[in-house]
């Protein structure tokens, strides 16, 4: 079974154009789940393909470069590991571009990382399913 997954996160999944991470926090919708908080983007209809991920740590909170790409590593670890579980979902998904910022102000292993991230696609399956047009956010 875990040959048939792409556990990659190549380039072309990274949200780097300026004007679809405007985009994205004009016209997002967003919920917290501490030490993360997850702005997303709905698509016009359901995919299966992963939608583009950008990840974030501040510098207001992590004032070491070191620091703030230790936890950009790690984030991007439990995505490249979890995305299956948006990408894998009955009847495909509506998130088109998805934002991953850490906004604790000390370093959480890996594992919390993972399993906030793991109830933040649940969370997103059910709002981005319900909502097909932009959702709404807390």
């Amino acid at each position: 079974m875990p040959d048939s997954r792409s556990y990659s996160f190549p380039k072309e999944e990274h949200l780097c154009r300026k004007k679809l991470i405007d985009e994205l926090f004009g016209r997002g919708s967003s919920f917290g789940l501490y030490p993360l908080r997850l702005v997303w983007l709905a698509a016009s209809a359901p995919t299966s393909a992963p939608p583009q991920v950008l990840v974030s740590v501040s510098k207001r909170n992590f004032k070491r470069a070191v620091d703030r790409n230790y936890l950009k590593r790690l984030m991007r670890e439990a995505w490249r590991l979890n995305k299956y579980r948006l990408v894998e979902a009955e009847g495909g998904h509506r998130v088109a571009q998805l934002a991953i910022i850490y906004t604790g102000k000390e370093k959480k292993p890996l594992a919390l990382l993972e399993k906030k991230l793991n109830s933040g696609l649940e969370r997103l399956l059910t709002e981005a399913g319900a909502t097909p047009t932009g959702g709404s956010g807390s």
